[in-house]
């Protein structure tokens, strides 16, 4: 029987005084996927005084402050066990950034002060944290700094910090691209980059900025499943890019569902400096990491055994648990129809158990939306290591698995071949006759078996479990071995 990994189930905050904006993120749930119940920022602008005099402006102080007293009050009063509380490039960079973390040392914070290659390998962990098998460049854009770091079997290697901030960028670009071009490299060539085996390498990109790119992509390619975690951007994506940052008004570009007003200014400065940063490192193509700082450094506290966890897994493990109607058994029905799929390749199978972890996740829903609801939340779930074909099929099981129509279910664009689909409406009728079978509870499994040969779908149920047999188990029967191209026998023998 498989058996779940171990969970140590908390709540914890980050906040991060970053040169945009001062933001907490409240988490609760298992160590190794942590869900977000809270999430709070305020464009403070730390660092936009430091072009001017070095200094943060009195005001944008005063403005961080006011959010740093409001945080940790509301972080004491949610029983967050665990608080951390980091400063990256605006206050590294400040004159007076000792004085601000000085005053917000008053409201009982204790600000921890990253160095860039410390905020560079925190990008790094947070990129592992959401993609393990990530092998690039994780490249952390964000108001006063630009952080590289090297990730590769499951650790951070090489990493390095830049004054490249989206704050720094327009002063920067002010002669023009080539110079801008110019600028940007020697920089990254004193600090030894890209450096023996980091040309042409794909990289992950982390930071708001970043994400309003790849916004404005979703908004260009009407892409049907508008998911910005690990969202695939080619090389090729760039031309059209930084063609419509140039061609797109402010309003415009404002009026992009999700886009933030900062972010939507800045979308200029960012396509061109993602251009250069893919000229001068030879990049094949970019994925977006919606897990970045914060996530690292929560992921950094694990021990290895909780690293070493499938987020996909135990997130909807979690889940799963939460909604249940029983004692959850979904790791049990995973099993119970492993037979019938032995040959599919392991990236599937770890779909097909996520999908038998939330086989009773739409339960309570209205039953002519339990379908839908499933749907919303393969597709939309806050899973993390998962890419975009993943979350289809993971849809297209829970579909099935709550009883949707066929011909309903939403068109992907050929995001994934009619061969993966057709395998995951077979997982949802499976777990659909498991659930119908056993009533939702466990022990029934312990007692029957599904499996497919010579062009039959047996069902067998030992003695003690034959009344279980009847129309309804016979009817969901019947639609998995329809779906399977095979002849559904029950077998009961004495």
């Amino acid at each position: 029987m498989l058996r779940p990994p171990k969970q140590t189930v908390h709540r914890s905050a980050v906040i991060d005084i970053g040169s945009n904006s001062v933001r907490i993120v409240v988490y609760e749930g298992p160590a190794r996927a942590p869900a977000v119940i809270f999430n709070e920022k305020v464009a403070a602008g730390l660092g936009r005084g430091l072009a001017i005099d070095g200094r943060i402006a009195p005001q944008d102080a005063e403005r961080g402050l006011v959010a740093l007293r409001r945080y940790a009050l509301l972080a004491k009063h949610m029983d967050v066990q665990d608080v951390q509380c980091v400063a990256t490039a605006a206050v590294r960079d400040a004159a007076n950034g000792p004085d601000f973390i000085a005053a917000a040392a008053e409201a009982g914070l204790n600000i921890r002060l990253l160095s860039g290659e410390e905020e560079a390998e925190a990008a790094g962990h947070g990129v592992l944290a959401a993609i393990p098998d990530a092998h690039g460049i994780a490249v952390d854009l964000g108001g006063g700094s630009l952080e590289l770091a090297e990730v590769s079997d499951g650790r951070v290697g090489r990493r390095a910090s830049f004054p490249l901030g989206v704050l720094r960028l327009p002063a920067l670009r002010k002669d023009g691209e080539q110079a801008f071009e110019r600028a940007v490299r020697k920089m990254l060539r004193a600090a030894g980059w890209p450096g023996e085996g980091l040309a042409g390498l794909p990289l992950y990109l982390v930071g708001g900025s970043w994400r309003a790119l790849s916004r404005l992509d979703l908004e260009l390619t009407k892409d049907p499943l508008a998911v910005l975690d690990q969202h695939s951007l080619p090389r090729t994506a760039l031309r059209r890019l930084t063609r419509a940052t140039r061609r797109l008004s402010f309003e415009e570009l404002r009026a992009i569902p999700g886009m933030a007003s900062n972010r939507a200014a800045a979308l200029p400065d960012a396509a061109a400096l993602l251009a250069t940063l893919v000229n001068i490192l030879d990049v094949p193509e970019m994925t977006v990491s919606s897990s970045g700082l914060r996530e690292g450094l929560l992921y950094q506290a694990l021990d290895a055994e909780t690293r070493a966890q499938d987020p996909l897994i135990v997130a909807a493990e979690f889940e799963g648990r939460r909604l249940a109607r029983f004692a959850p058994h979904g790791r049990a029905i995973a099993e119970w129809i492993a037979p019938l799929f032995a040959d599919e390749a392991p990236v599937d199978s770890r779909v097909r158990l996520a999908a038998s972890l939330l086989s009773d996740v739409a339960w309570s829903a209205n039953p002519d939306f339990r379908a839908e609801r499933g749907t919303e939340i393969g597709l939309h779930g806050n899973w993390r290591s998962i890419d975009i074909p993943g979350r289809i099929l993971l849809a297209r099981a829970l579909y099935a698995g709550f009883g949707g129509a066929d011909a309903e279910f939403p068109a992907m664009g050929g995001l994934v071949s009619p061969e993966r689909l057709a395998r995951a409406r077979q997982w949802g009728l499976a777990i659909r006759l498991a659930q119908r079978l056993t009533g939702g509870i466990q022990a029934p499994l312990g007692g029957s078996s599904i499996a497919l040969a010579d062009g039959k779908l047996r069902l067998a149920l030992a003695r003690e479990w034959h009344d279980l047999a009847g129309e309804a188990v016979e009817r969901r029967l019947r639609a998995l071995a329809n779906a399977l191209g095979a002849e559904p026998v029950v077998e009961m023998p004495d």
